[in-house]
C-alpha cells in the first residue's frame, strides 16, 4: 500500500512538465484484464509490440501517446534496465525490420531537476519513468547503449535538433541502423512519432483498485 502510494506521488511529480492539456494516463481496469502479450521476456515480464497488433500495425505515437497506450493496460513503455533485456528487445527490432520505437526513457529538465546529482542534465539526468531509476551518466558508455553518432556525426545523447532549430530532444528511442550505426539508444525529441513496446508492470496493476 506505501509502495503503491509513493508511486502515485512520484507519477504526480514526473507528470508537472506534461505539456498543456494533456497527462498521464491511469490504468484501465477493462483494458488491463484484457491486454495483449506477444512474449515473456527475459525477465519474466508480458511484452506488447505495437506493430504486431493488428489494429496497430502501422500507427505511430508521439512519447508520451505511446506511455499513455501501455498505462491504460497496466503496462508501460520499457525501460532497458539491464543488458540482457536491452539485447533482446534489440534482436526482435532486427528480427521484425522495424526502425526505431520509444522507451520510457526521460531527461530530467523540469522543476527540481537542477539538483547536483543530475547535472549536467544531458550527461546526468537521464532516468526510465517507468520504474523512476536513473541511469548511469551518458560520458559512462560501457554502462549504457547510447549510439556513437547521430543525425551531426556526435556520440548521444547531442541534443541535436534545437541546434538546428528544432525542440529540446529529452526523449530516449531505440534506432535501428536508422544512422548506419547498428541498433543503439538516441536521444529523440518527444513529439516524433514511433512504434512502441509495452512491458508488465505490477506497480500499475496494483493501483488499479485505489484509481477505480
Amino acid at each position: 500500500m506505501l509502495k503503491s502510494i509513493l508511486v502515485l506521488m512520484a507519477v504526480a511529480y514526473v507528470s508537472a512538465d506534461l505539456p498543456a492539456g494533456r497527462s498521464l494516463a491511469a490504468p484501465d481496469v477493462q483494458l488491463c484484464q484484457r491486454r495483449s502479450v506477444h512474449e515473456l521476456g527475459p525477465d519474466g515480464k508480458g511484452y506488447f509490440f505495437s506493430w504486431r497488433d493488428p489494429a496497430l500495425a502501422t500507427a505511430q505515437y508521439d512519447w508520451l501517446d505511446a506511455r499513455n497506450y501501455c498505462r491504460r493496460q497496466c503496462m508501460e513503455t520499457i525501460s532497458l534496465e539491464t543488458s540482457v533485456e536491452n539485447e533482446w528487445i534489440k534482436e526482435r527490432l532486427v528480427k521484425d525490420k522495424v526502425k526505431y520505437i520509444w522507451t520510457s526513457g526521460r531527461k530530467c529538465d523540469f522543476k527540481g531537476c537542477d539538483r547536483p546529482d543530475l547535472l549536467p542534465n544531458e550527461v546526468n539526468g537521464w532516468f526510465w519513468t517507468a520504474t523512476l531509476e536513473k541511469l548511469a551518466p551518458a560520458t559512462q558508455r560501457d554502462q549504457n547503449d547510447w549510439s556513437p553518432t547521430g543525425g551531426i556525426g556526435k556520440p548521444q545523447p547531442d541534443n541535436r535538433e534545437p541546434q538546428q532549430g528544432g525542440a529540446e530532444e529529452n526523449c530516449l528511442a531505440v534506432l535501428n541502423q536508422f544512422y548506419n550505426d547498428g541498433v543503439h539508444w538516441h536521444d529523440v525529441a518527444c513529439h516524433h512519432v514511433k512504434p512502441f513496446v509495452c512491458e508488465e508492470n505490477p506497480e500499475l496493476a496494483r493501483l488499479v483498485p485505489f484509481i477505480h
